[in-house]
């Protein structure tokens, strides 16, 4: 809508503003494509700020949005990526300013395959996939090796040279697929599933060389992932080099940085093994030793000792000792027998003065009745009894006769 104005009724540069605001917010939101060439997500602001540039025709224009939107996508994009942007044009008055508020923002080209990857990374890392504690320790030293990998690939080479001259007795169970491509996943995960069903394999090496990201894709499928999180054998991933990241390294037991380093990660070297027993054997023999020596030190000086260095002198004070002993305690015990005989001899003197036979020597007799009560006096008796007389050689009968 035309303005009437003229150089006499010029209109304010604020109603030229709001004029200009009024008609982009009547605009819609668009979907836009450019590269970012700025980037300042300003670390605890609610508001993320960057800048898309189209190259072909060297325009940019500002780009704001919440964090929340920015968050879901931080982490695929950055400077120089190319991105799509469902935005509505703002018009900021103040600073008479154009931008875009973005709702929605979509990396492109690997961008977009590295936000999907990013979403299943998160999903299965919160289905506990990727947690510490379903590690499984590796074999000390494999009973046999089991090896994933692409048919004479310069990985292979390098497992098994590594392999070979660190442990030349090292045995492999291999398996090889496509690495990349369509096949790549259904072959890779049916050689996994083979080598874990195989009762001499202790630890599964999956490894390819480096290669571009798509080229790495089969290594990152959710269907590979679970396989490998399904078995029971402890898995190595050694894919591409350092950088390269897929999803089978977080989900492995182990992660080796190349295809040399599984090798090195899964197999111990003889010459370090064999360093290593020496230094223990030495240990030992040190140990054992000192504690011998030790033990010899104590051993002589209890050996030193009187006790030790002469045993039949204690043994001949003892004696002496003994032989004094032994004669105290005979006379003692002689004394106490002659006195006990005296003393018997006495004792026996006065019962044989006071026993009753005695009394009979000197012309005494003992009457008792038929039933051997004794009579004491004359009175106990009758005229006509018959008594029993105890005289000192013997028995007798006698009759009473009339009392005086």
């Amino acid at each position: 809508m035309a303005l009437n104005t003229s150089p006499e009724a010029p209109l304010p540069v604020g109603e030229v503003s709001r004029l200009i605001g009024g008609w982009i917010d009547r605009l819609g939101a668009v979907w836009v494509e450019g590269q970012i060439i700025q980037l300042s997500p300003r670390p605890g602001a609610g508001m993320a700020f960057l800048t898309l540039r189209d190259p072909s025709r060297d325009v940019s224009i500002s780009v704001t949005c919440f964090r929340d939107v920015f968050d879901r996508v931080k982490d695929v994009i950055g400077e120089g990526a190319r991105v799509v942007v469902h935005a509505k044009p703002v018009w900021y008055g103040r600073g008479g300013t154009l931008s875009l508020r973005a709702a929605d923002i979509r990396p492109v080209g690997i961008g977009e395959l590295l936000a999907r990857l990013e979403q299943l990374k998160k999903s299965l890392a919160a289905e506990g996939l990727f947690a510490a504690d379903r590690k499984r320790p590796l074999p000390f030293l494999p009973q046999r090796i089991g090896m994933v990998t692409g048919r004479a690939s310069d990985a292979e080479r390098d497992v098994l040279h590594t392999a070979h001259e660190r442990w030349p007795a090292v045995r492999f169970e291999r398996r090889h697929t496509a690495v990349q491509g369509v096949r790549a996943v259904p072959q890779l995960i049916e050689a996994i599933k083979e080598l874990d069903a195989h009762p001499e394999v202790d630890v599964i090496i999956v490894t390819r060389g480096g290669g571009s990201m798509e080229d790495l894709l089969p290594f990152s499928d959710e269907r590979l992932v679970r396989a490998v999180a399904d078995c029971r054998t402890p898995v190595v991933s050694a894919i591409g080099h350092e950088a390269d990241a897929p999803l089978l390294d977080l989900v492995a037991d182990l992660r080796s940085r190349t295809p040399t380093h599984a090798a090195k990660d899964t197999v111990p070297d003889v010459g370090e093994e064999r360093e290593r027993v020496r230094e223990l054997r030495e240990r030992a023999y040190r140990v054992i030793n000192g504690f011998l020596d030790r033990e010899a030190g104590r051993l002589a000086e209890v050996m030193s000792r009187p006790a030790m260095a002469d045993p039949h002198a204690l043994v001949a004070d003892r004696a002496e000792e003994v032989e004094s002993l032994l004669g105290r305690a005979r006379r003692t015990l002689g004394h106490r027998l002659e006195r006990a005989e005296d003393e018997l001899t006495h004792t026996r003197a006065r019962v044989v003065a006071l026993s009753p036979a005695a009394t009979l020597q000197r012309g005494y007799a003992v009457l008792r009745r038929e039933d051997g009560t004794v009579i004491r006096a004359p009175e106990e008796t009758a005229e006509g009894d018959k008594l029993r007389a105890r005289v000192a050689e013997g028995e007798f009968g006698v009759t009473v006769g009339p009392h005086a």
